[in-house]
């Protein structure tokens, strides 16, 4: 009787063990059947926004290598030398201060008529004041037209409007890590054009010696193929390119409804109810992805994975209601990003042609042109290829003060290199090259920064209908320091070699490294204040919603 209790009790801790396995295996497949699928990339509508975003950095830099020449050549500054500068610099700085002007209304006005109407505009006028540009024969006219690709241009928060309603909490670090590369192509292109293509009677006679238009407008071969980028964005935008506002496409709907009835009217016959009353298309668009084995998806993003999708068809609201810490930190972050990135864009092919003796290197402007082009591919591939990765190991806040840090590394940099050629005998030697390298390594990380920025703000913005207008305050600021920028990084490089020569003065000629390795260390910790991951602001972001919608009701 013991032996049968024995084995009884063996039997029943048996059945026990095996019903508590079942139960957990069970829990197990349902954890992971819970665990949301990565949504594939809407590919065409991807590329369509890209190349949209490559228009701005190619149309802003197409006119460095020959806008000193063309400052010359008009006149303006009566053979003066000094004050070809202060042309200059005025001529680069109205794009970014005209942009920064706009980029907010253009937000708000994406956000009440539609993201597509606001892109296609904006593509064409680029195209046409980027002409004008080219053809302008007096120096207001190169203000005016310069002011005009600025202004059209700020309709360029809105493709980040677009790639957060396209994407979802899934495929959104993929996404928005094409938006640096586009960045990286167009200011990689830009310049290549304008030195190449710059003065084409002078370069190539044999084909254009005999074209008078050509003497007369020796600068517009370059900006007529620079045209050419929006050009052909704006005519894949009006082909592919489909709306995202969802009241937009909740108004389109809307008459496409009225549409039917009004021909059943008109042919006497009804209307099946399930036509009228079918789902929204708001809440169906795939925007054109496919899954692995090539079929349309068109099945609703699932609210555990939707950082970014809310399907709000509400009017936008007062601007006020930007005003909050938690859509203010990520932008004042942006901001920081952009004049260190914008300070090191003016800085790189500054000092690297600098003499040696004044603290530069001394390099000719096709070796820097070669550099930064070879750069510029390589840094777009490593874009695609290992952000997702880097952000996912790394984390969203860790991956951008990764960013912010490589700046801080590259500012540092800039006097050890001068110093490394001193040491080689005056020259550039493997130890200069090999800091060259690492300095632009280190640089790479900063468009990871930039891929992560955009994400924050996107998840920030208090509702959807608020998404335009918060891209586009984000872009406001942006494009503000981006203006003050170049002037302010030159001057300080100007200043410091003038305290190192002129005064004898070995620690202020260092002045603008301490300065800018001062604000990166203040970016960086003020980056600290930005949450650790997207779920963390989502979730807050979530709450104030579930706040405001309570008071509503109430």
């Amino acid at each position: 009787m013991a032996l049968n209790s024995e084995r009884c009790d063996c039997a029943l801790c048996s059945q026990e063990d095996s019903v508590s396995e079942s139960v957990s295996l069970a829990s197990q497949t349902q954890a992971e059947d819970e665990q949301p699928s990565i949504t594939p990339l809407p590919k065409l509508q991807l590329l369509i926004i890209i190349f949209i975003q490559v228009a701005e950095p190619v149309t802003s830099t197409v006119i460095y290598p020959f806008v000193n020449d063309l400052v010359r050549a008009l006149g303006i500054t009566h053979g003066d030398e000094k004050k070809t500068g202060y042309y200059v610099g005025l001529i680069e700085s109205i794009f970014y201060a005209a942009e920064a002007l706009t980029v907010l209304q253009w937000g708000r006005a994406s956000d009440m008529i539609g993201r597509r109407p606001i892109l296609l505009g904006g593509m064409l006028g680029l195209s046409l004041s980027m002409l004008g540009f080219g053809l302008s024969k007096s120096y207001w006219m190169l203000i005016l037209s310069r002011c005009a690709q600025g202004a059209f241009n700020g309709n360029i928060g809105v493709t980040k409007s677009v790639m957060a309603e396209i994407t979802d909490a899934t495929n959104a670090p993929q996404a928005f890590s094409f938006l640096p590369v586009a960045w990286s192509i167009g200011s990689t292109l830009g310049p290549l054009v304008g030195g190449t293509l710059a003065g084409p009677v002078e370069r190539w006679p044999a084909a254009f010696g005999a074209m008078k238009f050509f003497k007369d407008y020796p600068y517009f071969l370059p900006c007529i193929v620079a045209t050419s980028v929006p050009l052909f964005a704006f005519l894949f935008a009006f082909l592919g390119l489909k709306e995202t506002l969802p009241s937009a496409v909740e108004r389109q709907s809307q008459i496409e409804a009225l549409k039917l009835l009004a021909e059943a009217d008109e042919a006497g016959s009804p209307i099946p109810t399930s036509r009228l009353l079918q789902p929204s298309i708001c809440s169906t668009q795939s925007y054109g992805a496919t899954t692995a084995n090539g079929s349309n998806t068109s099945t609703p993003t699932s609210p555990t994975k939707s950082t970014f999708a809310m399907k709000d068809t509400s009017p936008p609201p007062p601007f006020r209601e930007l005003l909050i810490a938690s859509v203010l930190i990520p932008i004042t972050n942006f901001a920081f990003l952009a004049f260190l990135d914008q300070s090191m864009l003016v800085l790189l092919p500054l000092i690297y042609s600098t003499p040696l003796d004044l603290g530069g290197l001394g390099l000719s402007p096709s070796m820097i042109g070669t550099i930064l082009g070879v750069w510029g591919v390589i840094n777009g591939i490593i874009q695609v290829s290992c952000f997702a990765w880097v952000r996912k190991h790394l984390g969203q806040r860790s991956c951008y003060m990764l960013g912010i840090a490589g700046l801080g590394v590259c500012f540092a940099l800039f006097p050890v290199l001068a110093r490394l050629a001193a040491w080689d005998g005056g020259k550039v030697g493997p130890w200069v090259w090999l800091g060259i390298m690492l300095q632009l390594t280190a640089y790479m990380f900063s468009y990871m920064s930039y891929a992560c920025m955009f994400m924050y703000i996107a998840a920030a913005a208090p509702s959807r209908s608020s998404l335009g207008a918060t891209n586009g305050l984000a872009q406001l600021t942006v494009s503000g320091v981006r203006a003050l920028a170049p002037s302010t990084a030159s001057s300080l490089f100007s200043f410091s070699l003038e305290l190192l020569h002129g005064r004898g003065s070995t620690i202020g000629g260092y002045l603008v490294y301490l300065v800018l390795c001062s604000i990166s260390a203040a970016a960086l910790g003020w980056s600290f204040l930005l949450p650790k991951s997207l779920e963390e602001e989502q979730i807050r972001v979530d709450h104030r919603r579930d706040v405001t919608e309570s008071t509503i009701v109430s």
